[in-house]
């Protein structure tokens, strides 16, 4: 697992030992979502339907843009009561590629505040592994 900075733009990688069809449900099913992040969802997976996600006392808050099962998710990302990253103020897009029997994750995060970019890629660093120990059983 890595996770850099990029030009202000969060990259991570995680490779997981199950297909992407496996793996994509952890991404749009609140069931499975709070497996690897958060403790509590409510998720709309279709263009325009709500990404909301309770982690401990911190909330993330958006939209999806994009759900093209198995292979890639697009949502938007935000803290409510963050005046550097409102609600929807970001954007995370989770692209699935097979890989043999496995799967190659690759999660881009753009328009992350730089004062919080850090803090951003750490925690998707860590919630990336929990991912793979989730979907791959």
């Amino acid at each position: 697992m890595t996770a850099e900075i990029r030009n202000d733009v969060i990259v991570a990688t995680e490779h997981i030992k199950a297909p992407p069809e496996v793996v994509f449900p952890y991404l749009t099913d609140p069931a499975l979502i709070v497996r690897w992040i958060g403790d509590k969802a409510e998720l709309d997976p279709q263009p325009g339907g709500v990404f909301s996600l309770d982690m401990g006392d911190v909330a993330a808050r958006g939209v999806y843009l994009t759900v093209e099962p198995p292979y890639r998710v697009v949502f938007t990302w935000g803290i409510p009561g963050n005046d550097a990253l409102p609600p929807g103020g970001s954007t995370v897009e989770i692209v699935l590629t097979p890989d043999g029997d496995d799967t190659m994750v690759v999660l881009t995060h753009r328009g992350v505040p730089p004062t919080l970019l850090d803090t951003h890629r750490a925690g998707w660093e860590d919630r990336l592994g929990r991912l793979s120990l989730a979907a791959a059983g």
